[in-house]
């Protein structure tokens, strides 16, 4: 049987990423996101938060380094990633997180410049021809 592992998530990151380097000198990046719902249940409107750490290597992290910061909102494209440890008294831990594949920086509220993927590449969207002339 086929599998998928494809996670989509948009929220604001709840800390600042932190970069580090591995031994042979890969960037990863991590940040915690912070994924909002709003659900009615009865009468009244509920809020749900959902907190999720994001890994994110190589070019990308460093960008994600760079030009975010707590708050900032984000949408990721990433896969879910399960690890399991033993703490040294002897306690089994285990872990649930998104790596990150792409990034996309958002648009800050009142903010006019051109979204920034965290690939470096700016993404400028065209703008709409206005006709003066009306043929109907």
């Amino acid at each position: 049987m086929a599998s998928l592992n494809k996670v989509f998530l948009m929220g604001n990151l709840t800390r600042d990423p932190e970069l580090r380097y591995t031994p042979n000198g890969s960037a990863v990046a991590s940040f915690g996101l912070a994924v909002n719902r709003k659900y009615k249940q009865g009468d009244a409107v509920k809020d749900e938060t959902c907190f999720v750490d994001i890994t994110v290597w190589g070019k990308q992290a460093e960008n994600c380094a760079e030009y975010l910061s707590k708050g900032r909102g984000v949408l990721i494209e990433g896969r879910l990633s399960y690890r399991s440890w033993e703490t040294d008294e002897g306690q089994k831990r285990s872990k649930l997180d998104v790596v990150a594949n792409n990034v996309q920086f958002l648009q800050r509220a009142g903010e006019k410049a051109a979204a920034q993927s965290s690939g470096g590449e700016a993404v400028i969207p065209e703008k709409e021809s206005v006709e003066d002339d009306v043929p109907f």
